[in-house]
């Protein structure tokens, strides 16, 4: 597998920005579904994907994932939406030592206060008691469609309390950037907005005023 260099510093861009602006800045259908939600408050993840795909109700992929995928990773799940207990936290102590620093799964999770604990970052569609099988391992690193967004592997996954995204690797460094320049124009309006400017007026939205 080739990995385009990730942009600079870009774990810390990507938190400073968030991914609704990230987003925003990609002109991309890069958002994962939104009932995919973080465990706890304040979780974040900024890190490229290994993606993998889980039969229902067997996690045999994300024990091979352990193995497979590089240190820095977050594991992208695809499980066919099927909520059970597919992570916990036994494969939480394992993701730590392996250097996973995440996970986005499209199914479901348990040991809830252990994930909190740790303070270890998931986004998941639910919780579910119910454990699961280990049969078969459908994909292991290879591209899906996850959630409505497309992943492969080195795409850069941002995710925080807005939601999920997922940016292909090779517009990773341009989104970031536009971002950035979204970001200070977002700022210089707020500045105006305290100076007793209005939206409509920024905006180019005045005609508006007159047709409402």
């Amino acid at each position: 597998m080739t990995v385009l260099p990730l942009p600079l510093n870009f774990q810390e861009r990507a938190k400073v920005l968030g991914s609704s602006t990230l987003y925003e800045a990609s002109h991309l259908p890069c958002a994962v579904d939104s009932a995919i939600r973080p465990i706890w408050d304040g979780a974040f993840i900024a890190a490229p994907a290994y993606p993998l795909e889980c039969s229902p109700g067997d996690n045999l992929s994300l024990h091979l994932a352990m193995e497979r995928a590089p240190r820095g990773s977050v594991l992208v799940v695809g499980t066919g939406n099927y909520i059970a207990g597919y992570w916990g936290e036994v494969l939480t102590v394992a993701a730590e030592a392996a250097g996973i620093v995440g996970l986005i799964i499209d199914g479901g999770v348990r040991d809830i206060a252990a994930l909190k604990r740790r303070q270890f970052p998931v986004f998941a569609r639910g919780i579910s008691v119910r454990g699961t099988v280990k049969a078969s391992a459908p994909s292991v690193g290879m591209p899906f469609s996850f959630a409505g967004a497309q992943v492969d592997f080195g795409d850069l996954v941002v995710a925080d309390e807005d939601g999920v995204i997922i940016i292909p690797k090779s517009d990773a460094a341009r989104t970031l950037a536009e971002g950035e320049a979204r970001a200070l124009k977002e700022a210089e309006m707020m500045t105006r907005l305290t100076e007793g400017r209005t939206t409509l007026e920024l905006m180019n939205l005045t005609e508006w005023r007159t047709r409402a």
